[in-house]
């Protein structure tokens, strides 16, 4: 598992786009690459084995069988996971890929559990197997090969198309692969007189096909239950959201995989004095900053926030609506003319109101100064408003 995770952070340099249209091109002929492979070597396998009485080979050949299947499931996926969004699946099909590999896991596993039980079904009838044959030696030794390259081909593909699903399956060939030397091990060793290492190769196989199984079952549930990234990569991307000029800080950072990609949702606290646009404005360059410093991440929506809301929320939502607070800001406005522009902030649970007058109305300094005070008077206890700010418009 280590080793998959090593090679999936440390990418190829080549990476393809999301939208590249050689990615589906090249995804699907990786996969049926793969698919001719182990067509001949599960037949080559079986054939041999029971040719050369090696159930340790025969074993490996069912193994290339279980990497056939998973092949096919590669190839529908692949073709149903390039599908866009629409009404029903507003976030894209590739979530295919996720449920493919779950069930890849869950093959794997299936086909675990079946070798080792008929290798030691064989182990309690040791004198009644024949002696294996070099044919099963020669056989598993071509294997190891053509299994160990179609590893490294189809990793190197997986990581440009930073496909979850392929690269699993690149390492289930690197399963095979391993699976491949032990049974050479295990019949040179049945060769040299130990008849008993056949079936213990077959049996370590089986562990081995298990082991990925569970690996990759798991990972593929943890996307499909929306588990988060790495606490190391939500820093990485909670601190390029703070870079961003105008966010002042970043609260309720969530994300999530679909697949090749990351979905990330994030609250932005901005200056509580800005206009909405100003505030949409540092929202969308915060959004791009992630997507281009982020190559996995390709959808980020951005909330802004003037305030920490985290304890304030609910008290937002119980505010009278706009109307209303322009009618109780008249009753604390009576006698000045009416306002020409009100511009409300809703900040610690209460109200903070800009009133621009019209030029005719309010002419001198000392004029508007007095307003404020007959204001401030009138603002002891009110029930919405904390503070209210006049000006007059300029000429």
């Amino acid at each position: 598992m280590s080793q998959h995770k090593h090679s999936h952070n440390h990418a190829h340099a080549s990476q393809l786009s999301f939208d590249d249209p050689q990615r589906y091109a090249l995804s699907n002929r990786c996969t049926w690459i793969s698919v001719f492979v182990n067509i001949g070597l599960t037949v080559v396998q079986v054939l041999a084995g029971i040719f050369s009485h090696s159930q340790s080979l025969i074993a490996d050949g069912v193994h290339s069988l279980s990497d056939l299947i998973s092949d096919f499931l590669v190839l529908i996926a692949s073709y149903h996971s390039k599908s866009p969004a629409d009404d029903s699946h507003p976030y894209g099909h590739g979530r295919i890929e996720t449920a493919a590999s779950l069930v890849l896991g869950a093959i794997l596993v299936v086909t675990g559990v079946g070798i080792i039980y008929g290798a030691a079904i064989k182990l309690d009838n040791l004198g009644d197997m024949p002696p294996v044959t070099s044919l099963a030696l020669w056989t598993a030794g071509l294997a190891l090969i053509a299994k160990e390259g179609l590893f490294r081909y189809m990793l190197y593909v997986g990581e440009r198309l930073r496909s979850p699903l392929l690269i699993a399956n690149a390492w289930h060939a690197r399963s095979d692969a391993a699976s491949s030397l032990v049974v050479a091990v295990g019949i040179a060793a049945n060769m040299m007189g130990f008849v008993y290492a056949d079936s213990i190769a077959a049996i370590l196989v089986g562990f081995m096909i298990m082991r990925m199984g569970f690996v990759f079952a798991w990972e593929a549930f943890q996307e499909l239950i929306d588990a988060g990234l790495s606490f190391e990569e939500v820093a990485s991307i909670r601190q390029t959201l703070m870079d961003t000029q105008g966010v002042q800080n970043v609260h309720e950072l969530r994300t999530r995989k679909m697949a090749h990609r990351v979905l990330v949702d994030a609250h932005i606290l901005v200056d509580s004095k800005i206009s909405v646009s100003e505030g949409h404005s540092i929202a969308e360059r915060a959004r791009k900053r992630v997507i281009d410093s982020h190559e996995s991440v390709n959808n980020v929506l951005v909330h802004v926030d003037t305030e920490d809301d985290g304890g304030t929320s609910e008290m937002l939502t119980d505010f009278p609506s706009r109307a209303e607070l322009l009618e109780s800001l008249a009753s604390v406005l009576v006698g000045l003319p009416e306002p020409e522009q009100v511009t409300f902030h809703y900040l610690a649970g209460k109200v903070e109101a800009d009133v621009l007058m019209p030029f005719d109305a309010i002419k001198t300094k000392a004029a508007i100064s007095k307003a404020n005070q007959l204001i401030l008077a009138r603002l002891d206890g009110h029930a919405y408003f904390s503070e209210i700010r006049l000006a007059a418009k300029l000429a």
